[in-house]
């Protein structure tokens, strides 16, 4: 191992060749497993996610783990230095690279698109930097951490975890209500500060236009869904004619979080046009998704294409808003309604955190047109002395007025 190499990891000076894959497995326990460039499997990184897959964590989960765990391979790979031997010198590498690094993620074929971390004119929103997040950074962490104190548990690997730990945020986060705030602690080591935006809704100034870039009464109903009932982009496109209930004006979907079947409200004016959508296309079966594809065999609708659509939009109005924005833009209406309490609004949301559903409180300035307006246009208030005074004695008393 050359040992120069932790160094110019830091500094951007080197790249981690991009060896390796992740594999989706005939098996459910785990779902996916982590490969060598021969195509092997990583033996280390194939019992930890069994071991996250039996414990009941999502598929999508474990795919994400998988990733992580690639990348944290392909670093000890580079670096020639086996899984059990690394050190915390091995993650500082890890941060080092990952902060330099270009994200293949963030590639653009179109020359014409907007620089990296630009900010849209339009919205206000900045598009997304060219290299790993903060917060990606973070999970890349915490998935490492994970890993060694699993195989640690087993009384293999290292002695110490490579990732250092912050005791202050357990101590912070242990036994906490959900309903009350988290106290303030220190980062642990590598730990990247993510900076705290507040979420980007689209102002209903914006939103009428928005809506008419809509093209088909399926991308309308779509986004009137999303909009009226804060559901989440993967949940909606489950929903299916008999998860729909018509005259409750709620559907059934199957939550991120807990699995569970769970009720979400939906507008009027949603199921309107969803009625006028299904109308024209004729009914799916009782457990098929209701919003499929309009070109080729007839499927249900994907995330990515529906993010397509969402695309399209923005292209035709100069915005850069993206399907999550939707989620983003029903809470803020919610939150903001006086007839609703917070708790309401929580439960819709299906928060498990009442602070993340507080985030949605803070007024924005583009929310603010009007009554900032008023503001700017109010006479000047003229100051006079009541009759029966003295000029003179007045600012001898009391100085300028």
């Amino acid at each position: 191992m050359k040992p120069n190499l932790h160094h110019d990891l830091i500094e951007g000076r080197a790249d981690v060749p991009r060896l390796g894959s992740v594999a989706k497995l005939e098996t459910q326990h785990p779902p996916y497993a982590v490969l060598t460039a021969a195509g092997e499997v990583v033996e280390p990184a194939l019992s930890y996610l069994r071991d996250l897959a039996l414990s009941d964590n999502s598929p999508l989960t474990g795919r994400s783990y998988a990733h992580d765990l690639l990348r944290w391979f392909r670093l000890l790979w580079f670096l020639d230095l086996p899984w059990d031997k690394a050190s915390e010198a091995e993650a500082a590498a890890l941060v080092g690279w990952l902060r330099t690094a270009p994200n293949p993620q963030r590639r653009r074929s179109n020359p014409a698109s907007p620089p990296p971390g630009s900010a849209n004119p339009r919205t206000g929103k900045r598009y997304l930097q060219a290299g790993y997040a903060p917060s990606t950074i973070n999970h890349a962490l915490t998935v490492v951490s994970s890993f060694y104190a699993f195989h640690r548990h087993y009384g293999r690997g290292p002695l110490t975890n490579p990732v250092p730990e912050s005791l202050a945020r357990r101590r912070a986060l242990a036994h906490r209500s959900s309903t009350e705030p988290a106290q303030p602690f220190r980062r642990a080591g590598l730990r990247q500060r993510v900076p705290k935006t507040d979420p980007r809704a689209i102002p209903d100034a914006l939103w009428d236009e928005f809506f008419e870039a809509m093209t088909h009464d399926r991308d309308r109903a779509a986004v009137l869904l999303y909009v009226s009932s804060g559901a989440r982009a993967e949940e909606l496109l489950g929903v299916a004619p008999a998860d729909i209930d018509w005259s409750g004006q709620v559907f059934h979907v199957i939550s991120k979080g807990t699995k569970m079947r769970e009720p979400v409200p939906a507008s009027p004016q949603a199921l309107i046009v969803l009625a006028a959508y299904l109308d024209s296309i004729g009914l799916p079966a009782a457990h098929e998704p209701v919003l499929r594809t309009r070109r080729g065999p007839d499927k249900p609708l994907s995330y990515w294409a529906m993010r397509r659509v969402i695309q399209r939009a923005n292209a035709k109005i100069g915005t850069n808003w993206t399907l999550h924005d939707l989620r983003h833009t029903a809470a803020s209406r919610m939150a903001n309604d006086p007839n609703l309490t917070l708790t309401e609004v929580r439960a819709i949301l299906r928060h498990a955190d009442l602070a993340t559903t507080g985030r949605y409180l803070n007024a924005r300035v583009e929310d603010l047109f009007d009554a900032l307006q008023e503001h700017y246009n109010r006479p000047k208030v003229v100051r006079s002395i009541a009759p029966g005074y003295d000029t003179d004695d007045f600012k001898a008393v009391f100085g300028a007025y």
